[in-house]
């Protein structure tokens, strides 16, 4: 069966060229599925009913079902695990700021990467999503809560460079003027530190926010925090966000979650701030969620503001992540452990 939500306007156009149809025709279905949020065939009244059989047969448009929906009591955040076609599950969470909606999604089922403060990688990696299983996850966000999105973040589960045809696909399809219409501006792609695949990005000329996962100054902290540091470097990883920042104009969001005892003392800041001086960038303080199947216990607020405080006075441009969810599963692939548990 074809994927008509992963397809492009181009796409859509040469598949619908295939079955004889004219042009013109690739527009309408794209608009029902993008614009218009069709979910089945039937509804596309202005196209005849032979095509929507035939559309039927062939091909079927990303749907997913939502499985169970945490709301805060806290700040009204909402976590999502939505339910897969081939029985899998994701998560995603929807989040009101004064600046507007923003939602965070998975660009994987689970996630190969390992970083030890993170519950996504607990199970390793079952697959990747397809670019419409990505849309999916705001569009059924919108419609549930009724509420437009302006900002769309992919730091769910999941490496976004190594789903990277997928995820390409994905921001092409979300900021296109015929469908969702999001400015890539208002899009950030999260990599914990893959330089062939921040380099590619680079080369896409887009103008999205790219978002490095540090939570470290030093190569030997960061490589007991994120396995993928023992392949890639720090000095190579921030080359990489140079070249980056060179190519596009876009300033680098530097993610350092605060793990207590671990990477938030003075001297790591002092570390932070030899590492960053002078950089384009922008450092994003998170207190870490914990996490049950790991040991790793968040910064105490004292030590968070003390942090920030002292990067600020070194010419840091900083600031700590507003926490959200934390009473409801908010940490990356909490829900979905304590889902797949509770059903198996």
């Amino acid at each position: 069966m074809i994927d008509l939500k992963s397809m492009s306007l181009p796409e859509m156009e040469e598949y619908l060229r295939q079955l004889g149809e004219p042009r013109f025709r690739a527009g309408q279905v794209f608009e029902w599925i993008q614009s218009r949020r069709a979910v089945s065939f039937d509804g596309m009244t202005n196209l005849s009913k032979g095509l929507r059989e035939k559309l039927g047969s062939e091909c079927y448009i990303e749907d997913l079902t939502i499985l169970t929906v945490q709301e805060s009591k806290i700040d009204g955040t909402r976590k999502y695990l939505f339910g897969l076609r081939d029985g899998n599950c994701v998560e995603s969470v929807f989040m009101r700021y004064h600046h507007g909606n923003s939602v965070c999604i998975s660009t994987q089922v689970g996630c190969r990467m390992g970083c030890r403060f993170c519950a996504s990688t607990v199970d390793g990696l079952e697959r990747n999503l397809t670019a419409g299983e990505m849309l999916d996850q705001v569009m059924r966000i919108e419609a549930d809560t009724g509420e437009r999105v302006s900002n769309v973040v992919l730091m769910g589960s999941g490496e976004p460079m190594d789903n990277y045809d997928n995820v390409l696909r994905f921001l092409k399809l979300i900021s296109d003027g015929k469908g969702m219409n999001l400015s890539q501006r208002n899009l950030t792609v999260s990599t914990c530190g893959i330089v062939p695949g921040i380099l590619k990005l680079a080369e896409e000329k887009l103008q999205i926010t790219l978002a490095l996962s540090l939570h470290a100054a030093d190569d030997e902290t960061r490589q007991q925090l994120m396995p993928v540091a023992k392949r890639y470097s720090i000095r190579e990883v921030l080359d990489a966000c140079s070249t980056y920042f060179e190519k596009t104009g876009r300033r680098v969001s530097y993610e350092y979650s605060l793990v207590a005892g671990v990477n938030d003392t003075e001297e790591e800041a002092a570390k932070l701030i030899r590492l960053l001086k002078g950089r384009k960038g922008h450092v994003n303080l998170i207190p870490v969620n914990p996490v049950v199947e790991r040991s790793f216990r968040e910064s105490a607020p004292a030590e968070v503001l003390r942090f920030k405080n002292q990067l600020e006075k070194n010419g840091i441009n900083v600031t700590i992540r507003r926490e959200m969810g934390r009473d409801i599963d908010g940490a990356c692939g909490q829900l979905r452990r304590r889902y797949r548990n509770r059903t198996e």
